[in-house]
């Protein structure tokens, strides 16, 4: 009898494959992540534990879309950040332009580690601007204006 390999997930296939079919039609191709422990991008942005990014070509560069993580970096607020996102924490993909695309269960682990790390994650940079403020006068700067981030193009 043959040994039995696990099963490969198709969420990656599926992901890469409605990226190109946004890119291919001319749209704009958003992803909607859970933010979780193993999950890095600008906390400032996250809302509710969720956060939308704009994955299109114009927004990032380096952008890998392997089996386990898609990474790439992108600007926020004219600052350039290094993005990974697990694929165990994508929500969806979907076409800003025409809200076309699918939706994914984001797995238990993923879940679970968000509410675990996020108080971790909070209490940690807490404690980063406590020794930066002590070692800097200078008053910090004030949050964004909210709303949706936007990613742009600085030439």
């Amino acid at each position: 009898m043959a040994k039995s390999t696990p099963e490969i997930p198709t969420k990656p296939y599926l992901i890469r494959a409605l990226y190109e079919w946004c890119v291919d039609s001319g749209y704009t191709p958003y992803l909607a992540v859970t933010v979780n422990g193993q999950t890095r991008v600008p906390m400032e942005f996250v809302k509710n534990g969720e956060i939308v990014l704009n994955v299109g070509a114009a927004a990032v560069h380096k952008l890998s879309m392997g089996n386990e993580t898609i990474e790439f970096a992108a600007r926020f607020n004219g600052v350039s950040r290094d993005i990974s996102v697990p694929m165990n924490a994508i929500a969806g993909i979907y076409a800003r332009e025409t809200g076309q695309g699918m939706a994914f269960d984001v797995t238990q682990e993923a879940a679970a580690a968000e509410s675990a790390n996020a108080a971790a994650a909070l209490e940690s940079s807490a404690d980063d601007k406590d020794d930066k403020a002590a070692e800097d006068d200078t008053p910090p700067k004030p949050p964004g204006a909210g709303g949706r981030p936007k990613l742009q193009i600085v030439k």
